[in-house]
């Protein structure tokens, strides 16, 4: 008889309930399927008796941190607010576990605890796309992914979501073979099963139902230039048109100018580095490629209705 399995997620206030959802039913079904216990699992949090999703459902749990009875995967999920819900308690258990030999791995937002720990150093990492921007200033040491998860790594992680799904497959594919998986996915009515390279975000290509290599090109280039940003004639020269024809590309297909887009580009990387991290708005500001900390606040408000200040006060 095959071994069981025993996983522990541990759920971290307003923790995403989508991705929880995916995490664990893919394991009942495995078993469902097979006619054994492949995998059990139990729940975790601070307080070992109930946790609130950020849908305001709550889940009763079976654990407190200080508690845990070994486990062949332990997991961190949270989701929004993750920077403020890292405790003493929280690092200590997860250092506590890992001294234990323990598997650990995290789930949507659940990476940034990783990293706040310290178990991320030199290892590639996926985590929700929404918080790329504000992960990448924390942690430039690590090298972050847009994969949907990242399983070849000591500590494993996924980005949340349907990415969870994805990745518990991945996992019941590894110790138990792709027929079991895929009669899970098919219980699951989940046609689209990616591999862990896959992107998050679906592409600018099928967003848009552009198949212009010039325009994607372009705009790869203005990501890459949040910080220092290029005009729209060096982008045009890099990728071998002219200005005009960039020009006619972005009227064509995106309704804006190159100069309009690269700065929504560096405003929205602006507003998620105010929402999402203790960075003061001249740092931002710099980050984003603003020499002037005045003009970074005049566009900023021009675009969103509040000045960044008053923006990160809101945050208070």
């Amino acid at each position: 008889m095959t071994k069981t399995q025993h996983f522990i997620f541990i759920l971290v206030e307003d923790f995403a309930h989508l991705a929880f959802s995916n995490a664990v039913e893919p394991l009942r079904i495995a078993n469902h399927i097979r006619g054994e216990e492949l995998y059990t699992f139990s729940l975790g949090a601070e307080d070992g008796q109930s946790v609130r999703a950020s849908n305001a459902t709550v889940t009763l749990v079976d654990h407190g941190l200080d508690n845990l009875p070994r486990c062949d995967r332990l997991f961190v999920l949270s989701g929004l607010q993750m920077r403020n819900r890292i405790t003493p308690a929280l690092l200590a258990m997860l250092r506590r576990e890992r001294t234990r030999g323990t598997n650990i791995g995290a789930l949507c937002s659940g990476a940034y605890i990783l990293a706040k720990a310290g178990f991320l150093n030199g290892q590639k990492c996926a985590i929700h796309w929404d918080y790329h921007d504000s992960f990448m200033e924390e942690f430039p040491e690590i090298p972050l992914v847009r994969n949907v998860f990242v399983a070849d790594e000591k500590n494993i992680t996924a980005s949340g979501g349907s990415a969870t799904a994805d990745l518990m497959l991945h996992l019941i594919e590894r110790d138990h073979g792709r027929d079991l998986a895929v009669a899970v996915a098919d219980q699951m009515v989940y046609t689209a099963v990616r591999e862990a390279t896959a992107e998050q975000r679906v592409s600018l290509q099928s967003r848009n139902g552009m198949r212009n290599p010039h325009l994607t090109k372009a705009i790869a280039r203005m990501q890459d230039h949040i910080e220092d940003p290029i005009s729209p004639s060096i982008i045009a020269e890099d990728i071998g048109i002219s200005t005009r024809q960039l020009e006619r590309l972005f009227g064509r297909y995106l309704n804006t100018s190159p100069k309009k887009y690269f700065m929504e580009l560096r405003l929205e990387r602006a507003r998620h580095l105010l929402l999402q991290t203790e960075m003061s708005v001249t740092e931002i500001a710099c980050a984003c490629g603003f020499e002037a900390t005045g003009h970074f606040t005049r566009v900023y408000k021009g675009a969103y209705g509040v000045t960044p200040t008053a923006q990160k006060a809101k945050l208070g």
